[in-house]
């Protein structure tokens, strides 16, 4: 099978993380791989912030936390957190973001670095504090939290995929 596929395939989401940091290089290998990914009639509505930045890791946490309704770490204390959003002005910008994710997700399999894909976006940039964030980073536009992508090591294995349903295709 190709390789693409294999990853495809045993690619799992991760909730435990070592403190080791991701190397730059595969880093920005997935970050250049979310760059790649379709996006509607090709209008790249989505934009990815790399949060290196303690504090506004932090205060994100604690924007998507309050949204859950808890007082935990969304983030499973991940080393790397990247943030996908898209300009709603571009009709398909949900899918265009999804697709993002989904091509970092694959690429960083690939790469050995587990992932996790955290909702909770959306709200957390609709907020004041969101907006501010985005406000300091210069970012303009009607934009919308798509998701947050946590990167690290595994500090355990992660599972098997979960079987396939029976009805997952239907043939006409």
């Amino acid at each position: 099978m190709a390789e693409t596929l294999t990853t495809l395939k045993t690619r799992r989401s991760c909730r435990a993380y070592k403190p080791d940091a991701v190397e730059a290089d595969k880093l920005n290998a997935i970050i250049e791989a979310g760059t790649y990914a379709a996006t509607g009639m090709g209008k790249q509505s989505p934009i990815i912030i790399v949060v290196k930045d303690p504090e506004v890791r932090e205060k994100l946490s604690k924007l998507n936390a309050a949204v859950m309704g808890v007082n935990i770490d969304p983030f499973y204390s991940a080393p790397e957190l990247l943030v996908v959003l898209a300009n709603k002005a571009v009709p398909t910008y949900i899918y265009d973001g999804s697709l993002v994710m989904g091509n970092m997700m694959n690429a960083a399999a690939d790469l050995g670095v587990a992932s996790c894909w955290i909702h909770r976006a959306k709200e957390a940039f609709e907020s004041e504090a969101g907006k501010a964030i985005l406000k300091k980073l210069g970012i303009e536009g009607d934009y919308e939290g798509i998701g947050n992508l946590i990167l690290g090591y595994p500090a355990k294995p992660v599972g098997a995929a979960a079987p396939r349903k029976a009805d997952y295709v239907y043939t006409i």
